[in-house]
């Protein structure tokens, strides 16, 4: 049985063909049906993210036709589509992909560590279908195990590499209880979106969501347990925030001089952090003028962000390292299992030689026929039957030269000790 990955990420393909090809959810449990019962597949889970579509699988051969046949099929596309940027990795590079991948190796930021609970969900999936079986379950473990070795052993996911991550670890660096912070955001694009998810798993009670459009302000606050407010009510809400984090569409400064002047004095000069991620800028530059004020740009975090990255990059090496060697240690037990089922199916063989023989033996024995014959006879049909196929082979592998086959059965049978 093969081990299979046939995909397209965001290496291979724009997002215009990865949206086309990815499953939601709700259509994983008819998908895994569908693609077992139509592409020859023993075991098949399907990884579905927003950068890459995988369907991981067993199969007795080692065409990947029948899956980018059924994907394409799947979605309503034509094959040709598809052809130019599908990936197919068998048996030791699909082990050591799906290990890659997991440790955040093959991601579009270099240890995210998202993907590692999207992987777990794909298989646990299949195995709630039924379309899990021994060998991919063998594969998800070895690599759940890995890519948390790889978590602990490396820095790979130490360092914040993303804009809204950086803003808040940055945020965290400078103050010691995040829990116990006013925080505004200024916005509820994207980015806003993205800090107040950050913001909102580490735990932060007490978030404010600004913008232009009130609606869109209560959207956010909804999911993220925080209030809603206009621009207008910024001023009268400003002396009370330690956090400040900005990102709207607006071609003027939100947050003058003046306002935070008048902020930091009914703060009593408490400090405040502001962080402005917006381009153009919504604090204006003289902001950072200001006794008590700290204030980073996108630019001032892209430093960060740099140098994490660079960091990241030396743990990657290293995780490169890890994922190597166990991928090695996982072929070794493949290979093993495989040259034990070769044992069990060459015994096998030679024992129902052996009984059908026998048996001719014990019929003419019965008969009445001379034992001292029946026994030679069966001593040579045994014989003949057991040497047939292999010196066939063998006479085949003379004429055509195969000097390394050769070499192989000379081992096996010892025959260099015979002579």
């Amino acid at each position: 049985m093969n081990l299979l990955i046939v995909g397209i990420n965001h290496t291979s393909a724009p997002v215009e063909l990865r949206e086309k090809v990815a499953f939601t959810p709700e259509q994983l449990v008819d998908a895994l049906h569908d693609i077992s019962a139509n592409a020859d597949l023993a075991e098949v889970a399907i990884l579905s993210t927003c950068n890459r579509t995988e369907v991981i699988a067993t199969s007795p051969g080692k065409d990947s036709t029948p899956v980018v046949e059924w994907l394409a099929n799947y979605h309503g596309m034509a094959r040709s589509d598809l052809e130019s940027s599908i990936y197919t990795c068998l048996n030791r590079e699909a082990a050591l992909h799906a290990m890659r991948v997991a440790s955040g190796l093959d991601s579009m930021v270099i240890g995210e560590p998202q993907i590692l609970g999207q992987f777990k969900d794909c298989f646990e999936q299949a195995r709630r279908i039924g379309t899990l079986g021994t060998e991919l379950d063998h594969l998800a473990q070895t690599t759940f195990r890995i890519a948390k070795k790889v978590r602990t052993e490396t820095a790979i996911g130490e360092n914040s590499v993303s804009v809204a991550s950086t803003a808040v670890t940055l945020a965290e660096q400078i103050f010691s209880d995040l829990t116990a912070c006013n925080i505004l955001l200024i916005g509820a694009g994207e980015t806003i979106e993205l800090v107040g998810r950050h913001l909102h798993t580490a735990g932060i009670r007490h978030l404010t969501i600004a913008n232009r459009t009130l609606d869109n302000a209560r959207r956010l606050a909804e999911l993220f347990d925080g209030q809603a407010i206009d621009l207008q009510s910024i001023p009268g809400r400003l002396g009370n925030m330690d956090i400040v984090i900005a990102s709207t569409a607006s071609q003027l400064p939100i947050l003058g001089k003046g306002t935070v002047e008048r902020a930091l004095k009914s703060r009593k000069h408490r400090p405040i952090l502001m962080v402005d991620l917006a381009v153009p800028r919504d604090i204006e530059p003289e902001v950072a003028s200001l006794r008590d004020i700290y204030l980073y740009s996108v630019d001032d975090l892209q430093e960060i962000i740099d140098l994490n990255l660079s960091n990241r990059e030396q743990a990657a090496g290293e995780a490169e390292a890890i994922v190597q060697q166990e991928v090695a240690n996982y072929r070794s037990r493949q290979e093993l299992k495989a040259a034990d089922e070769l044992v069990v199916r060459f015994r096998e063989q030679h024992m129902q030689l052996k009984e059908s023989e026998l048996a001719k033996a014990l019929t003419r024995l019965e008969k009445g026929e001379d034992p001292t014959t029946v026994v030679n006879q069966l001593a040579n049909q045994l014989t003949n039957k057991m040497i047939h196929t292999p010196s066939v082979k063998l006479k085949n592998a003379v004429a055509e030269g195969e000097e390394e086959f050769l070499k192989a059965v000379t081992r096996l049978y010892e025959l260099e000790q015979n002579r």
